[in-house]
């Protein structure tokens, strides 16, 4: 009785132990942030415009984004963000083995269309 216990909570806190490692490792992959620099070039409440090089980068901002200073048209920043996916469209294996034989035909008729020697 004892030993079944024992293996009983051993499992238990092993399985405890897994959820925990794993659920830490999403969480830290969803905390990946990324970094933009450049004078600011428009603030709306709902988009900040930020120039990099000659490339415009709007990051949508809400009530819940920190901003620390005064931020204004023509000021310098850095902006930390993180990319989430909004929506995913899985495309079918069958286009890609659709594709193949097509390309098969087209070589048969280049190879049909070269004088023979």
């Amino acid at each position: 009785m004892r030993q079944t216990m024992f293996t009983g909570l051993l499992s238990l806190s092993l399985a405890l132990a897994l959820a925990l490692a794993s659920s830490g490792s999403l969480h830290a992959a969803a905390e990946k942030t990324y970094q933009v620099t450049g004078p600011v070039l428009e603030v709306t409440d709902s988009v900040i415009t930020v120039e990099k090089g000659k490339e415009k980068w709007q990051l949508a901002r809400d009530k819940e984004t920190k901003v620390t200073g005064d931020l204004k048209v023509g000021a310098k920043v850095t902006i930390e963000y993180r990319m989430t996916a909004t929506t995913v469209e899985v495309k079918g294996a069958a286009k890609a083995d659709a594709k193949a034989p097509a390309a098969a035909k087209t070589e048969s008729k280049i190879e049909s269309k070269t004088p023979k020697k």
